[in-house]
């Protein structure tokens, strides 16, 4: 039992993914709360993990109510002392071309996928500090690493919780907090008259899940992007190429034209470590050694 003993916080998980994922996580021993919008819902997975011989608690509560997720956790941690796995799965689909996408359907996409992992993960965040160990999981997605039609607002959400993976994950290092990314291809509510009936067999949720063992074990990495669905797994990577230096002549903006394959190649691309890893290379073509940043706590 990988997970004996931990405990797991997975939100949207009243069906779909997140109703595997919190299955999944009890079968490796680990005590799940079942968070969803609707209690019966909630009650009903949580209802499932008993009955497979799991423990589970099942609460309601909207990820961009900050109460209601601060409750949460104070309710897991009176009911078992801690948490240690936060997996941010909740998530809505207001799918339109952009042209006709309203700001009130781009905010709410947003506040749902980004201000619902901050809210939840900061709820969860000086708990884990303090404690000296987490496992926190944002859920991305292809439309925002790589974009899709009809999805300016997931993509732009989706794309944007890497960008806070990448940061909390450099900050809760020393702290044992390890932050990854999970983008999922599953068969939901959400992908329903999207894909075809074969696909959605083979993209059955709980294909995805074993993905997460990787993330929130003792031993998981931090700052990894791990794509799944129908039993494949791979790893996406946001990289640097090695690039061209036009200078800062009057003609810089023509060199970068005329090198341009140059300023694209691929070969010798880089996972920076951090975000200033560009600014120093940066600097470094120009001739000037020195740090370009006092790193700061």
């Amino acid at each position: 039992m990988a997970l004996e003993g931990r405990v797991a916080i997975v939100t949207g998980s009243g069906g779909g993914l997140g109703r595997a994922h919190v299955r999944y996580l009890a079968s490796k021993g680990a005590r799940v709360v079942v968070n969803d919008l609707a209690q019966d819902a909630a009650d009903r997975v949580a209802a499932e993990v008993v009955a497979d011989g799991g423990t589970a608690l099942a609460i309601a509560g909207s990820v961009t109510d900050e109460r209601a997720m601060a409750a949460m956790v104070a309710r897991a941690v009176d009911a078992w002392g801690r948490v240690d796995i936060l997996v941010n799965n909740a998530g809505i689909l207001r799918d339109k071309s952009f042209a006709k996408m309203t700001l009130d359907d781009f905010r709410l996409v947003v506040d749902v996928h980004l201000m619902g992992s901050v809210i939840c993960t900061k709820a969860v965040w000086e708990l884990m500090r303090t404690q000296k160990y987490g496992r926190i999981v944002m859920t991305t997605s292809s439309s925002g690493l790589y974009g899709n039609f009809g999805q300016a607002n997931y993509g732009a959400a989706k794309m944007a919780v890497v960008g806070l993976m990448q940061t909390l994950a450099i900050e809760g290092e020393k702290y044992g907090i390890r932050v990854n990314c999970l983008a999922p291809t599953a068969a939901t509510q959400m992908t329903e008259g999207v894909l075809s009936p074969e696909s959605l067999r083979l993209l059955d949720p709980a294909r995805v899940s074993p993905g997460l063992l990787a993330l929130v074990s003792d031993d998981a990495p931090t700052r990894t992007i791990l794509c799944a669905g129908a039993g494949n797994f791979a790893a996406a990577h946001v990289t640097l190429t090695h690039g061209y230096h036009a200078g800062a002549g009057e003609n810089a903006g023509e060199q970068v034209i005329a090198h341009w394959g140059d300023v694209t190649d691929r070969a010798g691309e880089i996972v920076p470590a951090y975000g200033f890893t560009q600014a120093e290379r940066e600097v470094a073509s120009a001739g000037h050694t020195a740090p370009v940043l006092e790193r700061t706590t």
